[in-house]
C-alpha cells in the first residue's frame, strides 16, 4: 500500500475524530463540528496521510496574520486569506497505530510546501513542553512561552521561518 498526503474531505471526519480524539485531551481536542468546518473552510491546509482509504494522521491550520497563534483561531475557521503571513498548525496528530513511522515529520514538510506555494513566510504552532524536541528535529524554533490559556495548559510557541 503507498501512502499519499492529500487535502482532507468529508468523508475523512469520522477517521480524523478518532486520531483527534487518541491524540489530545478530552480539553485540547477539537469538537467534531468545529473539524468539519475545518475541513469545509481551509481544506488547502487541512492535509491527511492516507493509505488506501485508511487515514493515518493529518495536519490543520488556517492562514493568519501574526507571528503567534490567538486561543480564539480553535473556537472559529476562517477561509483562508491570500495575504496572510504565517501558515498556522492547530493540529498534528497520528493514529496511535502509525506512531514512530516518521508521518507526522512528513506532513510537517507536506504543509511547507503548500505554505511555500501560497507565499507565507513562516508556519507557526503551540506545543507542549514534552513535544518541543520532536518540532526542534524538524526545524523548528522553539520563541518561548505562549500566551495561550487553551485547555488550561503551558504551552510553547515553535516557528518555522520559509525563506528560500
Amino acid at each position: 500500500m503507498t501512502l499519499t498526503i492529500t487535502p482532507a474531505q468529508p468523508q475523512d471526519l469520522t477517521q480524523i475524530m478518532t486520531i483527534e480524539n487518541a491524540g489530545f485531551s478530552p480539553d485540547e481536542a477539537a469538537s467534531d463540528a468545529s473539524m468539519a468546518e475545518r475541513i469545509q473552510l481551509i481544506s488547502d491546509t487541512f492535509l491527511v496521510a492516507k493509505e488506501g482509504a485508511e487515514v493515518l494522521g493529518y495536519v490543520v491550520g488556517p492562514a493568519f496574520d501574526q507571528r503567534y497563534l490567538t486561543d480564539a483561531l480553535f473556537d472559529q475557521s476562517t477561509p483562508n486569506n491570500a495575504t496572510d503571513a504565517y501558515q498556522t498548525i492547530l493540529s498534528l496528530a497520528v493514529s496511535p497505530a502509525h506512531q514512530k513511522e516518521g508521518l507526522g515529520s512528513q506532513l510537517l514538510t507536506a504543509l511547507a510546501q503548500v505554505a511555500r506555494q501560497q507565499h507565507r513566510q513562516a508556519i507557526t504552532l503551540t506545543c507542549l513542553k514534552r513535544l518541543v524536541s520532536f518540532y526542534e528535529r524538524n526545524r523548528y524554533r522553539n520563541e518561548g512561552v505562549s500566551a495561550s490559556a487553551h485547555a488550561g495548559e503551558t504551552w510553547y510557541n515553535l516557528v518555522l521561518p520559509l525563506a528560500d
